[in-house]
């Protein structure tokens, strides 16, 4: 359900985003308010709220007032942007780096991750 690693809010928040991206909720469409979140994972009502609200704040989500909140125009296409920055500047920074450090170009870099990747794609389906 959730782990210890993190404030429960923003896996939460990361939870909805997830479900965003994965059309889950699609956008215009509404997602469950903090009561039915609080209730449906034992969590306190105000973590439920703090985790929307945080997605407010993002524009992932918006309220309309007496009836709760809905996915924003435009929120899948901002959480895929966010999340490649947030992936770019993470992992393909630091994967840059060293590979200068070794000496690797562009096309050796390049080899290396698609010989990663079809080594992966041939071990997941063995």
């Amino acid at each position: 359900m959730f782990d210890d690693t993190r404030p429960i809010f923003l896996q939460l928040a990361d939870r909805i985003a997830d479900d965003v991206l994965r059309g889950i909720y699609n956008e215009e469409e509404q997602v469950p308010s903090t009561n039915e979140l609080a209730a449906h994972l034992r969590i306190n009502p105000a973590t439920a709220g703090k985790g929307l609200a945080r997605l407010v704040d993002q524009g992932v989500l918006y309220k309309r007032r007496g009836i709760g909140m809905f996915v924003a125009p435009g929120a899948r296409a901002l959480i895929a942007e966010e999340r490649q920055r947030d992936f770019a500047e993470r992992y393909i920074a630091p994967l840059v780096a060293e590979a200068r450090k070794l000496g690797l170009d562009t096309s050796d870099l390049v080899r290396l991750v698609e010989t990663e990747a079809a080594a992966s794609v041939k071990e997941a389906t063995s």
